[in-house]
């Protein structure tokens, strides 16, 4: 643990978790900032399969100013842009966002789109040829948003937002610290509504991102904390949650894990820093992105134990730490370049999704070997992962022999 300088920010929000969350305290938050249209943004599957937008509507009374439920899958460009001219007719000023990942990533854009005057094209993450990407300031206010995650998502109080548009070679990409919420609401209820195999996917992602964080040393105190405890409330969830579908305690734990490691990120830790045991972001979301019936938590499993084993050298100390979490540290494991401990940590997790019914191999995905080579193209625009990081041809180059190894 680091004790030397470091930097940590903070930022307003409430969380309420719980049995009727939303009927005890959701106009109390929206009364909060004084907002007199609240305008709820969710997926069809939301609004026609639970009863979590008529909850919201009877608990806000003449505050509930309409819905949008045509948002898909990715954040669609389309569909948020359906969704920001139906928030503009209702008049909101403020967004309740109902979902998962998608849809809370989706209001979020209809907070941009809503107050920025420029043009969506012009205002995105820019890759100029040769050059760096820059991600333009957005400097207008924004409508307050408050987030009603159904599953464990890290998109729950991020301010980074991507959309899909399939005429695009990439992601509509905007960063503005603006969309933050105000409050997030962690109910049973909607919480317990996502299906299993939705559940299990999210809680994936969650979980293995938490992995690669225990990978990160000489973090702060703030965020050592945070992380740590994330771990073993995501890893004690994880491992149940299949077996204990009815159980809203382990659903909540996996959001709090999410959200506790959000925090960490926000005191100073770095995000995909733990080398091999996070897996690979980039080749993740290709994976998700081009193959729309691949979840981010399949992407992410396939891939995470064969980037271990690619490894040639691991931090000996990342290595045990990580080991000696997931319970495969044994004595003689502690050599120069920590490879056994990183080999026993790949053999355990592939284990733990297999257990849990997640594949571990691209070909269960039923992903063509000949189609590798353009998923390693499409990782070179991903401004989380790379930023410019490197080269495009050692991004592919190294992509190509993850997904190698992993088909």
């Amino acid at each position: 643990m680091a004790s030397g300088n470091f930097k940590a920010a903070g930022y307003p929000w409430r969380l309420f978790a719980g049995a009727d969350a939303i009927e005890n305290n959701l106009k109390a938050a929206v009364a909060r900032v004084a907002a007199k249209r609240a305008f709820v943004v969710c997926s069809p599957s939301v609004s026609r399969r639970t009863d979590t937008v008529r909850r919201i509507e009877a608990a806000l009374g003449d505050q509930f100013a309409g819905v949008c439920d045509g948002i898909e899958k990715d954040s669609t460009f389309g569909s948020v842009r359906a969704a920001t001219d139906a928030a503009k007719e209702a008049q909101a000023d403020l967004l309740i966002a109902v979902g998962g990942g998608s849809v809370i990533v989706a209001a979020r854009a209809v907070a941009i789109f809503l107050a920025e005057a420029g043009d969506p094209f012009e205002i995105m993450t820019q890759y100029p040829e040769g050059k760096p990407a820059y991600s333009p300031r957005l400097m207008a206010p924004k409508p307050a948003i408050i987030n009603i995650p159904t599953t464990p998502t890290s998109a729950m109080n991020r301010a980074g937002t991507g959309l899909k548009n399939p005429d695009l070679d990439h992601r509509m990409e905007y960063f503005d610290p603006k969309t933050r919420p105000l409050a997030i609401f962690l109910d049973d209820a909607a919480l317990l509504s996502a299906p299993p195999e939705l559940i299990r996917s999210t809680a994936t992602t969650v979980f293995a991102g938490l992995v690669g964080a225990l990978a990160q040393l000489g973090a702060n105190p703030l965020s050592d904390g945070d992380q740590g405890h994330a771990f073993r409330l995501a890893h004690n969830a994880y491992v149940r949650l299949m077996d204990e579908l009815d159980n809203p305690a382990l659903r909540t734990d996996l959001a709090i894990a999410a959200f506790l490691q959000n925090r960490a990120e926000d005191d100073g830790a770095p995000r995909f820093r733990g080398g091999a045991f996070s897996g690979n972001y980039a080749v993740s979301t290709a994976l998700h992105i081009i193959y729309p019936r691949v979840g981010q938590g399949e992407a992410t499993s396939v891939v995470h134990a064969s980037a271990m084993r690619l490894a040639e050298a691991v931090e000996p100390a990342a290595a045990r730490r990580v080991a000696e979490a997931i319970g495969v540290w044994r004595d003689g494991m502690d050599g120069p370049d920590g490879t056994a401990a990183a080999l026993a940590v790949a053999d355990a997790l592939e284990a733990i999704y297999t257990r849990i019914g997640m594949p571990t191999q691209l070909r269960q995905l039923d992903i063509p070997r000949d189609e590798l080579a353009a998923v390693a193209g499409e990782t070179v625009k991903n401004f989380n992962a790379n930023a410019g990081a490197r080269t495009a041809e050692a991004q592919i180059a190294d992509a190509l022999r993850l997904l190698e190894t992993a088909w």
